[in-house]
């Protein structure tokens, strides 16, 4: 049936089509429909060419700003990449009308979109066209009766500024000034949210007269929406200007007036930024005014402030060494292991183990140790996880033995952990720490919990252990391994636990590939084809797997009298049809003598 369109233009030929059914695809009220033709609008550009495009199609989209926000996004999206489809960069500027219109939307996310989009097209237009088209729309969006239109012309000020002579500037600048004292907390918010963008273009001098003036008004604003963006730009600020100038006073001043902030989300914004600030303001500075302050941000009242500052330690300690650490912060850390937040004893335990390295061993065993251990103990499992995952940072300092002797104990408690996240972490320590412990402390204390491990009811800790074992092998040699973990694993074959059954054939697919040819064909071969004729059918379709894996090792005389007539009895008789389609995919890899698997 020939559709029709709301125009009446219905014939493919006619030069008016492309744009009559894109018309009614944006009337119809299905939302998902009015998207996907604003997403095709590069190919209705590329059927009408550049000249119609810009003659045309760009009219129609201008006139048109008036849909769902969802639509309205993506077509802010779309005109910023549309500058080839109105006629390369001669044309670019055509863009700028429509963009302007979705610039000044309620919605935020058009208005953004918007102002990425005009930003893209600001690197295409020409000279000629920037200074005509793009410097007018900065001042009438500037100017605007609209909050939205100011807001978004604070976005657009940095990428103009160096394409425009001196006197564009100073109007720029001014523009911009007026736009950091307008009464709308949002305008403002947009102005410093933008302001580090502008300090990187602007030359140095005009920074100090002109632009830290207004970084320093917006500081105080009685909005903490807009001061808390402060921060951000003090950083930006002190990066360009360096450590050793006149404006580094008024940055600090800032920044301890923010951390003392009546507000928490401010003073939670310092925290979030402090190694930030120690790093551009410079060690002198952090041990003589940063360091006071982040203590008392480390005793915030408010549990999101800790938090953030809890995670920044170990970076403001590299800045200050041990001694002013283990003075000012080492009593601070030890109120904040029993937080009575668990996100503040998070953000502490993924951090405070950094801090041993700088403490050097004598120290990190008289102060850290304890603080390690009550957060391996903490119940929560993510911080006895954070504390697990982090070890090895301790053992490059104070030695396998002394970490064994403190906190092997807990560590084996977290062995059994209810939480199989906690376990599945300790196992994947046990190798590192098998390594530092060697062959004899290992067997006494960890042999057995390791073996433990290869029953438990979770699969991916079953999976785990018997991955631990391989590398364990690997650690220890294969000796070892026949002499400790293949007798045991090999043992579980019997056991009434079908689970503990199914871990031996996994645990002997792994081990294949590290115990050598005569462990496999004299120890491993065998137990697997008498498992061919386990009950559960789980088992038996596991065995073909398994036969697989094995092949590689075996030679040719033992895979034709051993393991063929093996899966061939199973594809033949077994009941069990998944048995039946494993061991016929299993077969056919005794045909692949080069690479069977």
């Amino acid at each position: 049936m020939e559709k029709k369109s709301v125009e009446g233009k219905s014939d493919p030929n006619d030069p008016l089509y492309p744009i009559a059914i894109l018309k009614d695809e944006l009337k119809t009220e299905e939302i998902q429909q009015r998207l996907n033709a604003v997403r095709r609008l590069s190919t209705i550009a590329k059927a009408l060419g550049t000249e119609r495009t810009r003659n045309e199609l760009i009219p129609f989209l201008t006139e048109t700003v008036d849909d769902e926000d969802e639509v309205l996004v993506v077509l802010a999206e779309e005109l910023g990449n549309f500058v080839e489809y109105v006629g390369g960069k001669e044309h670019a500027h055509v863009l700028l009308q429509p963009l302007e219109t979705l610039s000044t939307t309620e919605e935020t996310g058009v208005r953004e979109k918007a102002v990425e989009s005009l930003c893209k097209c600001v690197e295409a237009i020409t000279p000629k066209n920037f200074v005509t088209h793009f410097v007018p729309l900065i001042k009438r969006l500037s100017t605007g009766e609209l909050f939205s239109s100011r807001t978004s012309a604070c976005g657009l000020f940095a990428v103009a500024y160096l394409k425009v002579d001196d006197d564009v500037k100073k109007e720029l600048r001014a523009l911009y000034s007026n736009l950091c004292y307008d009464v709308v907390p949002m305008v403002k918010r947009a102005a410093a949210s933008n302001l580090k963008k502008l300090a990187k273009v602007i030359e140095k001098d005009v920074l100090v007269s002109e632009i830290i003036p207004l970084f320093v008004h917006l500081a105080k604003d009685e909005n903490d929406s807009v001061r808390l963006l402060a921060v951000e730009n003090c950083v930006t600020i002190a990066e360009i200007q360096g450590k050793e100038n006149d404006t580094s006073n008024q940055i600090l001043n800032i920044i301890l007036e923010c951390a003392a902030d009546t507000t928490w989300k401010v003073r939670y914004m310092v925290a979030e930024q402090f190694c930030k600030l120690c790093e551009v303001l410079g060690t002198e500075v952090t041990k003589k005014s940063l360091m006071p302050a982040f203590v008392k941000l480390l005793k915030d009242t408010e549990a999101e402030v800790r938090t953030a500052a809890s995670s920044k330690i170990t970076g403001v300690a590299k800045h200050i060494g041990y001694e002013l650490t283990a003075t000012n912060f080492l009593p601070c850390i030890k109120e904040l292991v029993s937080d009575e937040s668990q996100h503040v004893r998070a953000a502490l335990a993924t951090d405070v183990m950094g801090l041993a390295p700088l403490f050097g061993k004598e120290k990190t065993i008289d102060h850290l140790l304890d603080i390690f251990l009550q957060l391996l103990k903490d119940e929560i499992p993510e911080i006895r996880l954070s504390i697990i995952s982090k070890l090895d940072e301790v053992n490059k300092v104070i030695g396998h033995q002394l970490l064994s002797q403190h906190l092997l104990p807990a560590l084996v408690e977290l062995a059994e952990d209810r939480q199989w996240r906690v376990r599945l972490a300790i196992i994947e320590f046990i190798p590192l720490l098998a390594k530092q412990l060697g062959v004899e402390f290992f067997d006494e204390k960890l042999g057995n919990l390791c073996m433990t491990w290869l029953g438990d009811c979770v699969y991916s800790i079953r999976e785990a252990a018997a991955n631990n074992l391989k590398r364990l092998t690997e650690v220890f040699g294969v000796e070892w391994a026949q002499q400790n973990i293949i007798p045991k694993v090999l043992s579980l074959h019997e056991n009434s636990n079908y689970l503990y059954r199914m871990t031996t054939l996994f645990s002997i697919s792994v081990l294949s590939s590290v115990v050598g040819t005569k462990i496999v064909n004299e120890s491993m071969l065998p137990i697997v084809v008498k498992m061919a004729n386990d009950p559960v059918p789980n088992i038996r379709f596991n065995v073909c797997k398994t036969l697989a894996v094995l092949l590689p090792t075996l030679n040719n005389s033992i895979v034709q009298s051993i393991v063929k007539p093996t899966l061939t009895k199973m594809l033949e008789e077994d009941t069990d049809r998944d048995v039946r389609y494993f061991a016929a995919v299993s077969y056919t890899h005794l045909t692949l003598p080069t690479k069977r698997i």
